[in-house]
């Protein structure tokens, strides 16, 4: 591991498929970053098996090990900054980050969310869009914040909804563009494009200088 790299930590509980995004696209050149270590509520998330056989460090850390959720959270942040990871990125995580993961990565949590926040966020959020007839769906990369769905918005792409459309065919249509924007979402942070003014996120066309 290159001690320089820029690092990912990556918390996942299921099938890993935005996981493999990452890590293809890093292992095609196209993101400039390294995943430090993957970390997983669930003993046999297949997102584990996705790392490990791409040599990456990857831990089961059962929640029901610890006293609270605090105490549960503390310890994955003991993990990623053990591995001085410079960025969290959730990825298909079903627990809700708490303390002490805010003042310990203020503003370098991110996740990716299958519709275009605000709209539906939680769960089961393709069978709502459809229940409520929108015509456009899609999936949205945010920094994490204590609102859940809720931190700024750094980039989002549309997938429109089409008659017969099930959650099924739905997600996996959203998922092919979660594919393409997480990583992309990734480099611009690794090449320190982004800053945060108010809830907007703002793109910079060139880096922007460290202060």
């Amino acid at each position: 591991m290159n001690s320089k790299a820029f690092k990912l930590g990556v918390l996942a509980s299921g099938r890993g498929t935005n996981l493999q995004a990452i890590i293809d696209h890093i292992e095609n050149g196209r993101l400039t970053a390294e995943i430090a270590v993957i970390l997983s509520d669930r003993k046999n998330a297949q997102a584990l098996e996705r790392g490990r056989k791409h040599g990456i460090e990857a831990q089961f850390v059962d929640p029901k090990a610890f006293a609270d959720k605090r105490a549960y959270n503390a310890e994955l942040v003991r993990i990623l900054q053990a591995k001085t990871v410079d960025l969290v990125c959730l990825a298909g995580y079903m627990r809700i980050v708490r303390e002490p993961f805010f003042e310990s990565f203020p503003n370098r949590i991110i996740n990716i969310h299958p519709s275009l926040l605000p709209a539906f966020p939680g769960l089961d959020v393709q069978q709502k869009a459809i229940d409520y007839g929108v015509r456009f769906s899609g999936c949205t990369v945010h920094y994490v914040n204590e609102e859940v769905d809720g931190g700024p918005i750094i980039m989002q792409a549309v997938v429109p909804v089409e008659d017969g459309d099930t959650a099924e065919t739905l997600s996996a249509r959203i998922l092919e563009k979660e594919h393409e924007i997480y990583p992309r979402a990734i480099q611009q942070i690794v090449d320190n494009r982004l800053r945060i003014e108010n809830r907007r996120v703002v793109h910079a066309k060139s880096p922007e200088r460290q202060p």
